[in-house]
């Protein structure tokens, strides 16, 4: 999914700290269930107040690649498909069925007539087809309009090669059935249609509210389980239930608060006080303790979890930047991180050495591990016959560049360890510099960095949601790397349908990005939180079952319910 938060960010303002600390001590809690008393009476089960980690940089749908916004927008709006809460297999969602042609590159969707807007409109298929282009629009420069491409035409179009709308393979062939022609059988589409990119958004208030005024609380319209009721900038994103959602009946909670809470030990002390019901994270100096009352008592309920998480951390490196655009000081800074000490040491979530950048066993594709787990004297003299091959024998000359971190304690603890290594290994000095979250996301997209903290999240379970970040014209790809036979490759696989065969192409391209290194992957991730034992699930039956994640970790609040 998305640009991880670089996931734990959100620098608050003095003045706004200062009033977390008069709440704190004053016993009155802005973030806290009190939210609750103000809604109106309704048989659902109230608010479910969870930690974000940072402030959403938007809410348009077309737009979001980060996963504060993507946790918020996924609860908003629904795509032709959705997904299985704990699977994520594609179930019915605007659309009741679809059929696929022989040659398995046409599909057909059948939307439901009892599809609408959160302000009564009549949801259509005209609704799909003009958020899709507009998506694709080259004005808009959606970062996520790649994932469009499996359709006939699409990347033409947005890459202005066609002009015309009318030669991308979507057709409205009447008000409740969309037709969707493919380049070549796509095998994950079903997935894309679920994705938040492929929502549709609301023509008739775009166009009234343009350049993203749409998106305010007073005239944002939604076609998802819930609405946004409100956005109070760096305190609370509000939602509540939609009654004009063709399955509301099945929705049993009030709605949500979603909290831009960036400090972990903050959002430690919200969940313990009963302020929240789920947090973003939880500080890794905890992470012993709460391991060991597991221990102590194994059979009973507790509110730490750790669980499997589709994703990488990583650094990306500017590739335009000296002397970043050599391979040898790339590969000498890849070879001399030790990844083993990090999730030991900083981490201790149980995540997993990289040892590539796509998680292992993602839908059976595994890369065989290639990258160094720890740092020995084999890995330092390689790196060091590399930099002194770039120029810059034991460090002597080697300029000195800035790692771009967001805020968070780990990201921080993690840089200054980076740091260290690459000194004493390489004798180079690299600086640290921090930026709050929204400055920090826009230096990475216009290439104001040198190396920056990143994350992965996988947007769908396939490993080309990995390997397809990396092509030219991937609207994510920030390192401004590229290689033509990396994208011919994956262009390969796209075309491939057998398992097998698609996977040797990912192999291949994988083997190119990890020699050329223009990422540095660290760890694969795992989710650490707390989730309060107040939180149930409900299955699609309706049956009440114990709280569970999936592994993108997608929260799907149509599911979840509060019990006292």
């Amino acid at each position: 999914m998305v640009l991880e938060s670089e996931k734990l960010s959100k620098e608050w303002s003095t003045s706004l700290k200062k009033a977390l600390y008069l709440a704190i001590t004053s016993g009155i809690f802005a973030w806290s269930p009190l939210f609750a008393k103000n809604a109106p009476a309704s048989p659902k089960s109230g608010f479910i107040l969870i930690g974000n980690g940072a402030e959403p940089k938007g809410l348009d749908s077309a737009l979001i690649n980060d996963v504060p916004a993507s946790h918020i927008v996924d609860n908003l709006g629904e795509g032709l498909t959705t997904r299985d809460p704990i699977t994520l297999q594609p179930r019915p969602g605007v659309a009741e069925s679809w059929t696929l042609s022989a040659d398995q590159k046409t599909y057909t969707f059948v939307l439901r007539k009892s599809a609408r807007w959160s302000d009564g409109t009549a949801l259509t298929a005209e609704d799909f087809r003009w958020s899709w282009i507009r998506a694709l629009s080259h004005q808009l420069a959606s970062p996520y309009a790649y994932q469009l491409y499996a359709i006939k035409n699409a990347e033409g179009f947005n890459t202005q090669k066609i002009k015309a709308e009318a030669q991308v393979g979507i057709k409205v062939l009447d008000s409740h059935t969309l037709q969707v022609e493919l380049e070549r059988p796509t095998a994950y589409f079903l997935y894309l249609t679920s994705f938040h990119t492929l929502y549709p958004t609301p023509r008739h208030v775009i166009e009234k509210y343009p350049d993203q005024e749409w998106t305010r609380a007073e005239h944002m319209v939604s076609n998802g389980a819930f609405k946004l009721e409100e956005w109070k900038l760096n305190q609370h994103i509000k939602i509540i239930a939609n009654d004009k959602y063709w399955d509301y009946d099945r929705v049993k909670i009030e709605g949500a608060y979603f909290y831009p809470i960036e400090n972990a030990d903050t959002e430690a002390r919200n969940f313990e006080s009963g302020a929240l019901h789920m947090t973003e994270t939880v500080p890794s100096m905890k992470i012993p303790m709460h391991k060991k009352e597991i221990a102590k008592s194994p059979t009973a309920y507790h509110s730490f979890k750790i669980t499997p998480y589709l994703g990488t951390y990583f650094y990306r490196l500017n590739t335009k930047k000296p002397p970043l655009n050599d391979i040898r000081v790339r590969r000498a800074l890849s070879l001399t991180i030790d990844r083993k000490l990090i999730v030991e040491h900083i981490t201790k979530g149980g995540q997993l050495p990289s040892r590539s950048f796509t998680p292992p066993n993602t839908a059976g594709y595994t890369y065989p591990p290639t990258l160094p787990e720890s740092v020995t004297e084999v890995e330092i003299n390689e790196a060091r016959t590399l930099l002194a091959q770039a120029g810059f024998p034991n460090g002597k000359g080697f300029p000195k560049l800035d790692l771009l971190y967001n805020n968070g304690e780990d990201h921080k603890k993690i840089c200054v360890a980076i740091q260290q290594m690459w000194k004493k290994n390489l004798g180079i000095d690299v600086g640290l510099l921090n930026q709050e979250w929204k400055v920090f996301l826009n230096s990475v997209h216009t290439g104001d960095y040198a190396i920056s903290r990143a994350g992965w999240i996988g947007d769908y379970p396939d490993p080309n949601t990995f390997l397809d970040l990396w092509m030219q014209n991937g609207g994510n790809n920030e390192t401004f790397w590229s290689n033509p036979e990396y994208d011919r490759l994956i262009d390969l696989a796209a075309a491939t349908v057998d398992t097998p065969a698609r996977y040797a192409h990912f192999q291949k391209a994988e083997e190119i990005l990890l020699q050329e290194t223009p990422i540095l992957p660290i760890y694969t991730y795992t989710k650490v939180s707390m989730i309060s034992p107040k939180l149930k699930m409900l299955d699609h039956a309706g049956k009440q079952i114990e709280w569970t994640s999936n592994i993108t970790q997608q929260i799907f609040l149509s599911y979840y319910m509060l019990t006292k």
